[in-house]
């Protein structure tokens, strides 16, 4: 990368301690960003040093401290997930974490004159599931930022009014702002509680993996590759708007169970037949590519054994976010 354009930055990012936060506090450690993350759960052990981590629910708890930082840069990342078709539980969830908590932020930022760039981790599910759904399978759709939006789920929804209201603030209030809105696919990594973490975990304890829809395929990107992403988002001065971060290359269910099975042995795979419609999506990394010259590197092989190995090393420490 250039020279950076974060060195000696006040950097602010909210949900630090999560498995994308933690990738990119490290990534900000050694671009010498000043940084505060906030969280609602603490930093695991490690070398933190030139990070100021606090413990506070950014939805309900005061925002003081975020506004006397006064950040220049705003990495923002809280948020809660849940599988794709929501539990009736998630309603309030989904409320607090993603609608209230953003809006929150954003409403901050208002009040930040010296706010730079805010970059929001956003999702793919803010786009129609009829671009990407099918009852039989399909070839694969790669989405492209302009097309149609219609979010699938409470979660895209969220992300999609957090969207608009900081192009809002953009437009009315901060004229120089440059903001980002990272449309992110399927992230998986170390210490996560994502669909390929908790497989592996199922794998290395012998317990019973439960699919369906095998021939399923998704854009899995490997925790580590969205936090260098946005960070080189946040570098490129023409990085603007929506921006779709994945791998750019769709594989099905079958592979990452393949792909996890010759690196631990045969797995014990209940399978579940067809339960819902069929999904065929990928990122389109033209956008991503033509702003930031660079593309995600890393291969679902190479992620799976990073998180296999990660496993096995912190057998009995519990599972991060």
């Amino acid at each position: 990368m250039k020279e950076s354009l974060i060195k000696d930055k006040r950097v602010l990012v909210t949900g630090g301690a999560g498995v994308i936060g933690r990738e990119l506090l490290k990534l900000l450690i050694g671009k010498g960003a000043s940084i505060f993350s906030v969280d609602r759960q603490p930093l695991p052990k490690g070398d933190w040093a030139g990070v100021l981590h606090i413990q506070k629910d950014l939805a309900k708890d005061s925002l003081d401290e975020l506004h006397d930082f006064q950040p220049q840069i705003i990495f923002h990342l809280a948020a809660s997930f849940e599988r794709s078709k929501e539990s009736p539980e998630f309603w309030d969830i989904n409320w607090h974490d993603n609608v209230l908590l953003s809006h929150r932020i954003v409403d901050l930022a208002k009040e930040m004159p010296d706010l730079e760039v805010l970059v929001f981790a956003s999702s793919y599910l803010v786009y129609s599931p009829s671009l990407y759904l099918s009852p039989s399978f399909r070839d694969v759709t790669y989405l492209k930022e302009d097309d149609r939006i219609a979010p699938r789920n409470l979660c895209g929804a969220a992300k999609h009014y957090t969207e608009e209201e900081i192009e809002f603030v953009k437009e009315v209030v901060n004229l120089s702002l440059r903001s980002i809105y990272a449309r992110i696919f399927r992230v998986y990594g170390c210490g996560s509680r994502d669909v390929v973490s908790r497989w592996v975990r199922a794998a290395l304890s012998g317990q019973d993996i439960e699919v369906y829809n095998k021939q399923n395929c998704f854009d899995f990107i490997f925790a580590r590759d969205v936090a260098e992403g946005l960070l080189r988002l946040a570098e490129s001065p023409n990085a603007e708007g929506a921006v779709n971060l994945g791998s750019g290359a769709a594989r099905s269910i079958q592979e990452v169970l393949d792909c996890i099975g010759e690196n631990v042995g045969q797995l014990r795979i209940r399978d579940l037949g067809i339960k819902e419609p069929f999904e065929a999506s990928c990122a389109d990394l033209t956008k991503l590519k033509q702003m930031t010259g660079w593309a995600p590197p890393t291969r679902l092989e190479e992620g799976i054994k990073m998180i296999i190995e990660f496993e096995q090393n912190s057998a009995g420490q519990g599972v991060r976010q």
